[in-house]
């Protein structure tokens, strides 16, 4: 199981990456999240799916600690959000005890169908905004 886990991991990075991310980062309506490189310091930007909740955004990882975003959260928790074209300030924080299935249901249907669909690793971030 984990071969073919591994596998689908490398081939739906390989397709957000090359294909999905550059076409979503130019919609002016996607949400975007900027990390810091962890090993480059530079900005790092990626599409994703989530909702605000008050002065919390939550969003869930198909690929957990797999993920680069998160991996740059892990370095440094400091991040900006681009929603509906406006640009905010938050800290990420890896929400380990959530039940991300469960989180994925209160998020946007499309984007949650994909995550369950693809995921191997779900993991639940909320982002406090400043």
């Amino acid at each position: 199981m984990t071969k073919l886990r591994d596998l689908q991991h490398r081939v739906v990075t390989t397709g957000q990456r090359y294909i999905g991310n550059p076409i979503l980062g130019r919609l002016p309506i996607q949400t975007l999240l900027e990390t810091t490189g962890r090993k480059s310091g530079q900005p790092r930007i990626t599409p994703i799916g989530g909702r605000r909740s008050g002065d919390s955004f939550w969003l869930v990882s198909e690929f957990g600690e797999k993920s680069q975003y998160i991996r740059n959260i892990q370095a440094d928790s400091r991040v900006r959000l681009r929603i509906r074209g406006r640009w905010y300030s938050g800290t990420a924080h890896l929400v380990h005890g959530d039940d991300p299935r469960a989180r994925l249901r209160e998020l946007l249907r499309a984007n949650s169908a994909v995550v369950r669909a693809v995921g191997t690793e779900l993991l639940t971030v909320r982002i406090d905004l400043d």
